[in-house]
Order: structure tokens, then C-alpha cells, then sequence
């Protein structure tokens, strides 16, 4: 009884240590070997417009930043560093999230903490390994593709070009794959709605599946901007046709 007890109580006090409330987000960031008063920008997109647009602006203090606000539900948004030649990829949502920045390479900052940004790094992760044999084949051809480009090699140029085209069919079909699988067992991530929501766009995707494992999402996620517009295309696809004559009241089937 005392070690339930104990339990609870703990449990209670790691609730009552967040620095959070439902519906606010606390960014919580180092930026080692970046000098004080360099900016950092959190950026996301207008709500009407779809426009970019700088929500908040903080400065780098003994390389530490902070930036606090409300959030309504998740959605990516960017940190863009002063000086930095990429921005710095997030889904703000509620809870604290944890960014680390690498200053020699921006696309190595680290971001972590909550649910969504957390399986965000492990997907990419994931889908980095599936795209290597493309990335490779291309360093390795690089020179070589330059090379025949210059001296009008059509049969290397030709050659190169047959292979890529095979490698990227395979890794396509791979990334779907991946994609689906993901999607299917990961009902309250938001990845999962951005996975349907892209491969809607493929006329090749099997919509009855899509359209299934979008159901099995959780209200959360199928309630995000891209979830509530999903549920309008699957709406639209089952109207009737333009011109289609409907069947009579009480008409045989």
C-alpha cells in the first residue's frame, strides 16, 4: 500500500514540475559557441493566408534561449538562426520542447521532448536510411556525370541516368511502404495525418486504405487543419458525379 502510495505521489510531483500548462509550449534551447544577442526567430505559417510569418523573437543569452506562448494544435514551424543557411525544422505543440542547436551544422540540431517531435526525429531517421542507396549512387556519380555532361558522353550520360532511375523506383516504392506501415500503427502521431494528406495526391494510392487508416486516427490528430481537410476530400470523393442522375425513391437495386 505504501509503495502505491509512493508512486502516486510521485507521479503527482513530476505533473506539478512542468512548466506548462494545456495549450502552451515552452522551447527550451542551447546554442553552444554562438555569441550573446544573435537572434532566433520562431516562424509559422498565418492561419488564413498560409503565409510565413515571425510569431516570436528571441536573442541568445550564454548560449541558452527561451521562447514561451500558446499553441492550439500541433503544426511544423521553423527556428531560423541568425547567420544560419537553414532553418531549423519543429512541430509546436503543448509540452516542453528541447532544441540543440549545432552551429557548424544546422541540419544536426537536435530537437526533442514531446511526443510528436520525437517520433518526428525517429521517422526522418528511418526514412534517411531508406533513401542512402540514392544519396550514395549520386556522390558517387557526381564527378563522373559532370565529366560525361562536358564531353558530350551521351552512352555514360545514358548509362548513369538508367541506374538512377531504377535505384529511385526502388526507393520509392520502399518509402511508401514505409510510409504505410508507419501510418498504420501510429494512430495519434501527427506524421500520420501528414503521410495521408501527401499520398492523397498520389493517383495511384489505394484511397479505401488511406481512407481507413485515416478513421483509426485519433480525434486529436484527425481534428488538425490537415485532418479536418482529409475528412473534406473523402467527403467530396463520395458525392455523386456532375450530371449523375440519381435512382428513384423506392426503385428496385
Amino acid at each position: 500500500m505504501k509503495k502505491i502510495l509512493f508512486v502516486l505521489t510521485a507521479s503527482a510531483a513530476i505533473i506539478s514540475c512542468s512548466k506548462v500548462k494545456d495549450g502552451e509550449y515552452l522551447i527550451t534551447g542551447t546554442a553552444k559557441g554562438i555569441e550573446n544577442g544573435k537572434t532566433i526567430i520562431l516562424q509559422g505559417a498565418d492561419p488564413a493566408t498560409r503565409m510565413t510569418i515571425a510569431l516570436d523573437t528571441v536573442k541568445v543569452e550564454n548560449g541558452k534561449f527561451e521562447i514561451k506562448g500558446k499553441v492550439g494544435e500541433p503544426a511544423f514551424h521553423t527556428l531560423i538562426l541568425e547567420g544560419a543557411n537553414a532553418p531549423i525544422p519543429l512541430i509546436l505543440e503543448t509540452g516542453e520542447i528541447n532544441v540543440a542547436i549545432d552551429k557548424d551544422s544546422i541540419h544536426k540540431s537536435k530537437v526533442s521532448g514531446t511526443y510528436n517531435n520525437d517520433e518526428y526525429v525517429t521517422f526522418t531517421e528511418d526514412m534517411n536510411k531508406t533513401q542512402k542507396s540514392l544519396i550514395d549512387f549520386q556522390k558517387k556519380n557526381n564527378q563522373k556525370m559532370q565529366q560525361a555532361q562536358q564531353a558530350q558522353d551521351t552512352a555514360t550520360i545514358n548509362s548513369l541516368m538508367k541506374q538512377y532511375m531504377e535505384i529511385q523506383k526502388e526507393v520509392g516504392e520502399n518509402s511508401k511502404k514505409k510510409f504505410l506501415a508507419y501510418a498504420e500503427n501510429h494512430p495519434k502521431s501527427y506524421i500520420t495525418v501528414l503521410i495521408v494528406q501527401q499520398m492523397l495526391n498520389d493517383p495511384t494510392a489505394d484511397t479505401k486504405k488511406l481512407e481507413s487508416i485515416f478513421n483509426s486516427l485519433d480525434e486529436s490528430v484527425k481534428n488538425t487543419a490537415p485532418g479536418k481537410e482529409i475528412k473534406t476530400r473523402f467527403g467530396q470523393a463520395k458525392l455523386p458525379s456532375v450530371g449523375a442522375t440519381a435512382a428513384p425513391v423506392g426503385s428496385a437495386k
